[in-house]
Protein backbone atom coordinates (compact mmCIF):
# COMPACT_ATOMS: atom_id res chain seq x y z
CA UNK A 1 0.00 0.00 0.00
CA UNK A 2 1.46 3.33 -0.99
CA UNK A 3 2.56 5.42 2.13
CA UNK A 4 -0.04 7.68 3.30
CA UNK A 5 -3.19 5.25 1.98
CA UNK A 6 -2.81 3.18 5.19
CA UNK A 7 -2.88 6.94 7.23
CA UNK A 8 -5.94 7.39 5.21
CA UNK A 9 -8.08 4.56 6.27
CA UNK A 10 -6.86 4.76 9.98
CA UNK A 11 -8.17 8.22 10.43
CA UNK A 12 -12.15 6.62 9.26
CA UNK A 13 -11.62 3.83 11.90
CA UNK A 14 -10.51 6.59 14.45
CA UNK A 15 -13.62 8.36 13.58
CA UNK A 16 -16.03 5.62 13.81
CA UNK A 17 -14.60 4.40 17.08
CA UNK A 18 -14.48 7.66 18.65
CA UNK A 19 -18.72 7.79 18.01
CA UNK A 20 -19.04 4.87 20.65
CA UNK A 21 -16.58 5.72 23.59
CA UNK A 22 -17.93 5.41 26.89
CA UNK A 23 -15.17 6.97 28.59
CA UNK A 24 -13.71 10.40 27.96
CA UNK A 25 -16.13 10.57 25.14
CA UNK A 26 -15.54 14.11 24.69
CA UNK A 27 -11.45 13.81 24.26
CA UNK A 28 -12.12 11.06 21.73
CA UNK A 29 -14.51 13.46 19.84
CA UNK A 30 -12.15 15.88 19.60
CA UNK A 31 -9.11 13.97 18.73
CA UNK A 32 -11.71 12.37 15.53
CA UNK A 33 -12.28 15.82 14.71
CA UNK A 34 -8.50 16.64 14.70
CA UNK A 35 -8.15 13.18 12.82
CA UNK A 36 -10.47 14.40 9.95
CA UNK A 37 -8.80 17.34 9.22
CA UNK A 38 -5.50 15.22 8.56
CA UNK A 39 -8.20 12.62 6.47
CA UNK A 40 -8.75 15.42 4.64
CA UNK A 41 -4.88 16.26 4.04
CA UNK A 42 -4.07 13.04 3.02
CA UNK A 43 -7.43 12.69 0.52
CA UNK A 44 -5.85 15.50 -1.45
CA UNK A 45 -2.55 13.72 -1.39
CA UNK A 46 -3.91 10.46 -2.98
CA UNK A 47 -4.60 12.55 -6.20
CA UNK A 48 -1.28 13.20 -6.61
CA UNK A 49 2.44 12.16 -7.12
CA UNK A 50 3.51 13.45 -3.74
CA UNK A 51 3.23 10.44 -1.41
CA UNK A 52 5.88 8.51 -4.01
CA UNK A 53 8.30 11.37 -3.36
CA UNK A 54 11.39 9.86 -0.92
CA UNK A 55 11.19 13.08 1.74
CA UNK A 56 7.60 12.21 1.94
CA UNK A 57 7.57 8.50 2.49
CA UNK A 58 9.39 8.25 5.76
CA UNK A 59 7.39 11.02 7.31
CA UNK A 60 4.50 9.44 6.32
CA UNK A 61 5.06 5.86 7.80
CA UNK A 62 5.75 7.84 11.29
CA UNK A 63 2.27 9.09 10.38
CA UNK A 64 0.82 5.60 10.38
CA UNK A 65 2.38 4.68 13.58
CA UNK A 66 1.34 7.93 15.42
CA UNK A 67 -2.38 7.07 14.03
CA UNK A 68 -2.36 3.91 15.20
CA UNK A 69 -1.81 4.87 19.07
CA UNK A 70 -4.36 7.10 18.38
CA UNK A 71 -6.79 4.44 17.47
CA UNK A 72 -5.43 2.02 20.42
CA UNK A 73 -6.49 4.93 22.61
CA UNK A 74 -9.62 5.50 21.39
CA UNK A 75 -10.56 2.09 21.31
CA UNK A 76 -9.73 1.27 24.36
CA UNK A 77 -12.28 4.38 25.41
CA UNK A 78 -14.76 2.43 23.88
CA UNK A 79 -14.07 -1.20 25.07
CA UNK A 80 -12.19 -1.18 28.15
CA UNK A 81 -14.05 -1.59 31.70
CA UNK A 82 -15.19 2.29 32.41
CA UNK A 83 -14.32 1.79 36.07
CA UNK A 84 -10.09 0.92 34.75
CA UNK A 85 -10.25 3.83 32.36
CA UNK A 86 -11.61 6.27 35.14
CA UNK A 87 -8.95 5.09 37.78
CA UNK A 88 -6.38 6.19 35.07
CA UNK A 89 -7.45 9.59 34.76
CA UNK A 90 -4.76 12.51 34.17
CA UNK A 91 -2.63 9.10 32.49
CA UNK A 92 -5.08 8.94 29.72
CA UNK A 93 -5.55 12.65 29.48
CA UNK A 94 -1.52 12.55 28.52
CA UNK A 95 -1.86 10.41 26.22
CA UNK A 96 -4.52 12.21 24.01
CA UNK A 97 -2.03 15.41 24.56
CA UNK A 98 0.72 13.05 23.16
CA UNK A 99 -0.56 11.60 20.78
CA UNK A 100 -2.20 14.88 19.04
CA UNK A 101 1.24 16.70 19.50
CA UNK A 102 2.90 13.27 17.92
CA UNK A 103 0.75 13.29 14.50
CA UNK A 104 1.60 16.84 14.51
CA UNK A 105 5.25 16.39 14.64
CA UNK A 106 5.46 13.85 11.83
CA UNK A 107 3.55 15.89 9.64
CA UNK A 108 5.88 18.84 10.44
CA UNK A 109 8.22 16.30 9.04
CA UNK A 110 6.61 16.08 5.76
CA UNK A 111 8.00 18.99 3.03
CA UNK A 112 3.92 19.79 2.14
CA UNK A 113 4.54 23.72 2.06
CA UNK A 114 7.43 24.08 -0.48
CA UNK A 115 5.63 21.00 -2.55
CA UNK A 116 2.39 23.05 -2.12
CA UNK A 117 3.89 25.92 -3.96
CA UNK A 118 5.77 23.53 -6.44
CA UNK A 119 2.65 21.64 -7.41
CA UNK A 120 0.09 25.03 -7.41
CA UNK A 121 -2.69 23.41 -5.31
CA UNK A 122 -4.45 25.81 -3.63
CA UNK A 123 -6.68 23.08 -1.67
CA UNK A 124 -4.07 21.38 -0.31
CA UNK A 125 -2.25 24.79 1.68
CA UNK A 126 -5.78 25.42 2.92
CA UNK A 127 -5.93 21.89 4.10
CA UNK A 128 -2.08 22.44 6.07
CA UNK A 129 -3.45 25.60 7.68
CA UNK A 130 -6.54 24.15 9.12
CA UNK A 131 -4.39 21.65 10.59
CA UNK A 132 -1.70 24.13 11.79
CA UNK A 133 -4.43 26.37 13.67
CA UNK A 134 -6.25 22.99 15.03
CA UNK A 135 -5.22 23.57 18.77
CA UNK A 136 -7.30 21.58 21.22
CA UNK A 137 -6.71 20.93 24.89
CA UNK A 138 -7.59 18.04 26.18
CA UNK A 139 -8.59 17.60 29.75
CA UNK A 140 -10.76 15.53 33.02
CA UNK A 141 -14.21 16.66 32.65
CA UNK A 142 -15.18 17.64 36.54
CA UNK A 143 -17.72 14.21 36.73
CA UNK A 144 -14.69 12.19 36.12
CA UNK A 145 -12.82 13.57 38.56
CA UNK A 146 -15.17 12.77 41.00
CA UNK A 147 -16.20 9.17 39.70
CA UNK A 148 -12.02 8.54 39.77
CA UNK A 149 -12.34 10.17 43.40
CA UNK A 150 -14.98 7.53 44.69
CA UNK A 151 -13.49 4.54 42.84
CA UNK A 152 -9.97 4.87 43.85
CA UNK A 153 -10.77 5.40 47.77
CA UNK A 154 -10.25 2.68 50.72
CA UNK A 155 -13.68 3.31 52.03
CA UNK A 156 -17.09 4.80 50.27
CA UNK A 157 -19.96 6.18 51.73
CA UNK A 158 -23.72 6.19 50.43
CA UNK A 159 -23.01 9.16 48.66
CA UNK A 160 -20.24 7.92 46.82
CA UNK A 161 -21.90 5.12 45.85
CA UNK A 162 -24.61 7.54 43.91
CA UNK A 163 -21.81 9.28 42.35
CA UNK A 164 -20.69 5.86 40.96
CA UNK A 165 -24.14 4.65 40.48
CA UNK A 166 -24.64 8.02 38.24
CA UNK A 167 -21.62 7.44 36.57
CA UNK A 168 -21.94 3.99 35.29
CA UNK A 169 -25.91 5.14 33.91
CA UNK A 170 -24.09 7.51 31.61
CA UNK A 171 -21.79 4.82 30.11
CA UNK A 172 -24.37 2.23 30.18
CA UNK A 173 -27.61 3.51 29.52
CA UNK A 174 -29.89 -0.27 28.81
CA UNK A 175 -28.39 -1.57 32.10
CA UNK A 176 -29.33 -1.67 35.78
CA UNK A 177 -26.86 -0.22 38.06
CA UNK A 178 -25.98 -3.67 39.08
CA UNK A 179 -25.76 -5.33 35.54
CA UNK A 180 -23.62 -2.69 34.63
CA UNK A 181 -21.09 -3.82 37.86
CA UNK A 182 -21.26 -7.09 36.68
CA UNK A 183 -20.49 -6.17 33.51
CA UNK A 184 -17.23 -4.07 34.19
CA UNK A 185 -16.42 -7.09 36.88
CA UNK A 186 -15.84 -9.06 33.53
CA UNK A 187 -14.07 -6.60 31.71
CA UNK A 188 -11.81 -5.76 35.29
CA UNK A 189 -11.02 -9.60 34.90
CA UNK A 190 -9.59 -9.55 31.15
CA UNK A 191 -7.50 -6.65 32.10
CA UNK A 192 -6.58 -8.39 35.59
CA UNK A 193 -5.19 -11.26 33.26
CA UNK A 194 -3.37 -8.96 30.85
CA UNK A 195 -1.56 -7.18 33.42
CA UNK A 196 -0.10 -10.61 35.34
CA UNK A 197 1.07 -11.88 32.32
CA UNK A 198 2.92 -8.48 31.76
CA UNK A 199 4.06 -9.37 35.49
CA UNK A 200 2.77 -5.36 36.40
CA UNK A 201 2.19 -6.06 40.32
CA UNK A 202 1.46 -2.77 41.22
CA UNK A 203 -1.06 -2.41 38.24
CA UNK A 204 -2.90 -5.49 39.37
CA UNK A 205 -2.94 -4.66 42.87
CA UNK A 206 -5.42 -1.32 41.55
CA UNK A 207 -7.49 -3.42 39.36
CA UNK A 208 -7.78 -6.12 42.32
CA UNK A 209 -9.62 -3.17 44.29
CA UNK A 210 -11.81 -1.78 41.34
CA UNK A 211 -12.61 -5.65 41.09
CA UNK A 212 -14.17 -5.38 45.08
CA UNK A 213 -15.48 -2.04 44.12
CA UNK A 214 -17.46 -4.16 41.86
CA UNK A 215 -18.63 -6.79 44.10
CA UNK A 216 -19.04 -4.38 47.33
CA UNK A 217 -20.10 -1.17 46.34
CA UNK A 218 -23.54 -2.50 46.77
CA UNK A 219 -25.89 -5.10 48.06
CA UNK A 220 -28.84 -6.80 45.36
CA UNK A 221 -31.73 -8.66 47.32
CA UNK A 222 -34.22 -9.76 45.39
CA UNK A 223 -37.33 -8.06 45.16
CA UNK A 224 -36.16 -5.43 47.06
CA UNK A 225 -34.00 -1.57 46.03
CA UNK A 226 -30.36 -1.54 45.74
CA UNK A 227 -28.97 -0.74 49.22
CA UNK A 228 -25.57 0.99 48.82
CA UNK A 229 -23.27 0.27 51.75
CA UNK A 230 -20.46 1.81 53.24
CA UNK A 231 -17.03 -0.09 52.41
CA UNK A 232 -13.81 -0.75 53.97
CA UNK A 233 -11.43 -1.86 52.71
CA UNK A 234 -7.25 -3.26 53.55
CA UNK A 235 -5.15 -0.21 52.76
CA UNK A 236 -2.69 0.68 49.97
CA UNK A 237 -1.50 3.39 47.63
CA UNK A 238 -3.43 4.09 44.81
CA UNK A 239 -3.22 7.32 42.50
CA UNK A 240 -2.60 9.61 45.59
CA UNK A 241 -4.70 7.99 47.94
CA UNK A 242 -2.96 6.69 50.91
CA UNK A 243 -4.82 4.30 53.45
CA UNK A 244 -3.10 3.01 56.45
CA UNK A 245 -2.98 -0.97 56.97
CA UNK A 246 -6.03 -2.04 59.37
CA UNK A 247 -4.87 -2.18 63.41
CA UNK A 248 -5.92 -4.69 65.91
CA UNK A 249 -8.72 -2.85 67.34
CA UNK A 250 -10.32 -3.93 63.42
CA UNK A 251 -10.78 0.05 62.76
CA UNK A 252 -9.06 1.57 59.57
CA UNK A 253 -6.98 3.91 60.64
CA UNK A 254 -7.89 6.27 57.85
CA UNK A 255 -10.07 9.61 58.09
CA UNK A 256 -13.49 9.36 56.75
CA UNK A 257 -14.05 11.61 53.61
CA UNK A 258 -16.18 14.16 55.45
CA UNK A 259 -13.51 14.69 58.04
CA UNK A 260 -10.99 14.62 55.57
CA UNK A 261 -12.50 17.43 53.66
CA UNK A 262 -13.51 19.65 56.38
CA UNK A 263 -9.81 19.75 57.64
CA UNK A 264 -6.82 21.64 56.48
CA UNK A 265 -3.95 19.01 55.69
CA UNK A 266 -1.04 21.94 56.44
CA UNK A 267 -0.87 23.77 60.24
CA UNK A 268 -0.90 27.03 59.85
CA UNK A 269 2.01 27.63 61.79
CA UNK A 270 4.12 24.98 59.85
CA UNK A 271 5.75 27.36 57.81
CA UNK A 272 9.46 26.57 59.06
CA UNK A 273 9.60 23.30 57.23
CA UNK A 274 9.30 25.32 53.27
CA UNK A 275 11.68 27.78 53.99
CA UNK A 276 12.22 28.75 51.06
CA UNK A 277 8.39 29.15 50.59
CA UNK A 278 8.47 31.04 53.59
CA UNK A 279 11.05 33.42 52.48
CA UNK A 280 9.10 34.00 49.01
CA UNK A 281 6.28 35.18 51.12
CA UNK A 282 7.78 37.34 52.65
CA UNK A 283 9.92 39.00 50.13
CA UNK A 284 7.06 39.01 47.39
CA UNK A 285 4.25 38.29 49.10
CA UNK A 286 1.89 39.42 45.62
CA UNK A 287 3.86 36.47 43.53
CA UNK A 288 2.56 33.78 45.96
CA UNK A 289 -0.66 35.45 46.31
CA UNK A 290 -1.43 35.62 42.47
CA UNK A 291 -0.62 32.18 41.97
CA UNK A 292 -3.04 30.84 44.60
CA UNK A 293 -5.65 32.93 43.13
CA UNK A 294 -5.05 31.84 39.79
CA UNK A 295 -5.45 27.81 40.75
CA UNK A 296 -8.40 28.44 43.65
CA UNK A 297 -10.18 30.42 40.53
CA UNK A 298 -9.24 27.38 38.63
CA UNK A 299 -7.66 29.99 36.14
CA UNK A 300 -10.55 32.30 35.53
CA UNK A 301 -8.06 34.62 37.29
CA UNK A 302 -4.71 35.76 35.80
CA UNK A 303 -2.04 36.21 37.85
CA UNK A 304 -1.55 39.80 36.43
CA UNK A 305 -5.33 40.44 37.29
CA UNK A 306 -4.84 39.30 40.71
CA UNK A 307 -1.90 41.47 41.34
CA UNK A 308 -4.07 44.52 40.35
CA UNK A 309 -6.99 43.68 42.25
CA UNK A 310 -4.29 43.29 45.84
CA UNK A 311 -3.58 46.41 44.69
CA UNK A 312 -6.84 48.10 44.77
CA UNK A 313 -7.95 46.68 47.28
CA UNK A 314 -5.14 47.95 49.66
CA UNK A 315 -5.74 51.26 48.83
CA UNK A 316 -9.44 51.05 49.88
CA UNK A 317 -9.77 48.97 52.04
CA UNK A 318 -6.41 47.12 53.04
CA UNK A 319 -5.06 44.19 50.80
CA UNK A 320 -6.55 41.62 53.67
CA UNK A 321 -10.01 42.47 52.52
CA UNK A 322 -9.27 40.73 49.17
CA UNK A 323 -6.79 38.15 50.26
CA UNK A 324 -9.38 36.70 53.15
CA UNK A 325 -11.63 36.10 50.08
CA UNK A 326 -9.08 33.69 48.43
CA UNK A 327 -8.53 31.88 51.45
CA UNK A 328 -12.33 31.77 51.76
CA UNK A 329 -12.81 29.94 48.22
CA UNK A 330 -10.15 27.45 49.25
CA UNK A 331 -12.12 26.56 51.93
CA UNK A 332 -15.10 26.35 49.53
CA UNK A 333 -13.28 24.34 47.08
CA UNK A 334 -11.94 21.66 49.42
CA UNK A 335 -15.11 21.71 52.17
CA UNK A 336 -12.56 22.94 55.20
CA UNK A 337 -14.32 24.19 58.07
CA UNK A 338 -14.17 28.15 58.60
CA UNK A 339 -15.58 31.79 58.55
CA UNK A 340 -15.02 35.07 56.58
CA UNK A 341 -14.03 36.33 60.06
CA UNK A 342 -11.08 33.45 60.78
CA UNK A 343 -10.02 34.02 57.28
CA UNK A 344 -9.92 37.86 57.70
CA UNK A 345 -7.78 38.20 60.94
CA UNK A 346 -5.49 34.86 60.27
CA UNK A 347 -4.23 37.21 56.65
CA UNK A 348 -4.70 40.52 59.11
CA UNK A 349 -2.30 39.14 61.40
CA UNK A 350 -0.34 36.35 60.05
CA UNK A 351 -0.73 37.28 56.39
CA UNK A 352 2.36 35.45 55.08
CA UNK A 353 1.76 32.27 56.98
CA UNK A 354 -1.82 32.17 55.52
CA UNK A 355 -0.27 32.26 52.10
CA UNK A 356 2.22 29.37 52.59
CA UNK A 357 -0.47 27.21 54.43
CA UNK A 358 -2.54 27.86 51.34
CA UNK A 359 -0.11 27.08 48.34
CA UNK A 360 0.96 24.12 50.40
CA UNK A 361 -2.89 23.15 51.01
CA UNK A 362 -2.47 23.13 46.91
CA UNK A 363 0.10 21.42 46.52
CA UNK A 364 -0.71 18.53 49.43
CA UNK A 365 -4.18 17.89 47.46
CA UNK A 366 -2.34 17.75 44.01
CA UNK A 367 -3.11 21.39 42.80
CA UNK A 368 0.60 22.64 41.64
CA UNK A 369 -0.75 25.25 38.74
CA UNK A 370 -3.67 26.10 36.79
CA UNK A 371 -2.48 27.74 33.69
CA UNK A 372 -5.63 28.39 32.76
CA UNK A 373 -7.01 25.10 32.69
CA UNK A 374 -10.22 23.86 34.29
CA UNK A 375 -8.62 21.16 36.41
CA UNK A 376 -5.13 19.90 37.66
CA UNK A 377 -3.99 16.66 37.41
CA UNK A 378 -2.94 14.92 40.43
CA UNK A 379 1.49 14.53 41.57
CA UNK A 380 1.12 10.78 40.57
CA UNK A 381 -0.19 7.90 39.56
CA UNK A 382 0.49 4.37 39.35
CA UNK A 383 -1.49 2.29 36.72
CA UNK A 384 -0.45 2.44 32.89
CA UNK A 385 -3.19 1.30 29.93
Amino acid sequence: MAPGLNSLGLTTLIVASARNASTYRKNCEQLAEHVKLIGNLLEKLKSTDLVTLPAVKEPLDGLDEALKKALDLVESCRDKSCLYMLALGWSIVYQFRRVQAEIGRYLQLVPLISLVHEFQMQNLEECLQAIEQDRREYNLDKEDVEAQSVILKPDRTKKDANILEKSLSRRYPDLRFHEALQEEKEKLHVELQRSRTIDDSKQCHVIEHLIDVTENVVNVLPGKEVHKLLVNEPAYIIAGYMANEKPRGGELGLKTEERCQSEWQVDLFDCCSEPCLSLKSCFYPCGVFSSIANVVSKGKTSREQAISDLMAYSLICGCCCYSCCIRKKLRELFKIEGGSCEDYLTHLICCCCAMVQEWRELEARGFEGCDGREMIPPPYQYMKP
